[in-house]
């Protein structure tokens, strides 16, 4: 059995395969059920979050991912997400391998964010604003700059140090970036937004779009949490990873669509529409897009099979 840890999860992940590996999986047969979520608590600080997400491909692969998400481990310098993902063959049930889950849960969510830009982001967005300072926040600016010409990167947190850190990780690797105090300025000349928070507030205000913007939820996973206000949703067109997750789990969509903001007829397309060419994405340069991803099991599974397959050297 295959064991693969942080650091070989991310080399058997490079962007352009990982994003390819997720568009084919949107498109293929793979089954994917509702994912397990509870809350847990932990004394003393806001409640964790245990998550767990099957998906299979039949005949070929099966999967599992087990993530937890600890909030209060930002005051602990530790990541808010860990796991493992564990991947069976869809023939025998045989266990193939034993995955990183929180380096594949940011390398594919980031990935995800990206193969969403390619339809939805103007094909000249040279500017990226990143609200979070957390593990997807790096990954977030690599995998845009996969699919967008991103000249400048800016990044904004709560924690002025922890942007500035990632800022300078970002410069390490040859990123032009920069920690920002500004975030409403920020917003307002951006290309790309997107952010990856816990927040229970919006981050975001839908004044602050520029023509032509595209915002990028990727935090805010539970129907109280918020990174987006109604008048974003109001001015952008909304596009989801996929319908049943985003109306039932992500705050973004729930609330708005509670308010009257949102109608579900009002959203455009999920990700396997956009990939399958069902809706033609961005239709214009002035318009401003959204998208909100709460995560789909089959992400994990895609991004599985290719650090399995990349390591194994099979096929």
């Amino acid at each position: 059995m295959l064991v693969l840890d942080e650091e070989q999860t991310r080399a058997a992940l490079p962007w352009p395969e990982l994003i390819g590996a997720i568009a084919a999986m949107f498109m293929s047969e793979c089954v994917m059920p509702v994912r397990h979520h509870h809350d847990m608590d932990v004394p003393g600080e806001e409640s964790a979050t245990l998550l767990l997400m099957p998906a299979w491909v039949p005949g070929r692969y099966a999967g599992v991912k087990a993530v937890s998400v600890f909030p209060g481990n930002v005051r602990r310098s530790l990541p808010a997400i860990s796991g493992t993902y564990l991947l069976s063959s869809g023939a025998t049930g045989e266990m193939l391998a034993v995955i990183d889950g929180g380096e594949l849960t940011a390398r594919r969510t980031a990935a995800t964010s990206a193969l969403a830009a390619r339809y939805l982001a103007r094909a000249d967005a040279e500017e990226l604003l990143v609200c979070g300072t957390g593990r997807l926040s790096l990954n977030l600016m690599l995998a845009h700059g996969t699919t967008r010409p991103i000249k400048k990167y800016r990044i904004w947190g709560r924690n002025a140090q922890a942007a500035e850190k990632i800022a300078a990780e970002a410069r390490a690797i040859g990123l032009n970036a920069e920690a920002t105090a500004d975030r409403e300025a920020a917003a307002r000349t951006a290309d790309i937004i997107s952010c990856a928070t816990l927040s229970s507030e919006p981050l975001i205000s839908g004044e602050w779009l520029k023509p032509g913007a595209h915002l990028d939820l990727v935090g805010a996973f539970k129907p109280g949490m918020r990174e987006s206000d109604d008048e974003a949703i109001r001015r952008a067109s909304v596009h989801v990873d996929t319908r049943a997750g985003a109306t039932s789990e992500a705050g973004d969509i729930v609330q708005p669509l509670k308010s009257g903001a949102l109608r579900p007829g009002d959203i455009k397309s999920e990700l396997a529409e956009l990939v399958s060419g069902a809706h033609g994405g961005r239709s214009h340069d002035e318009e401003i897009t959204l998208f909100k991803s709460v995560g789909a099991a089959l992400e994990d599974l895609a991004g599985a099979i290719l650090a399995y397959e990349s390591v194994a050297g099979r096929k």
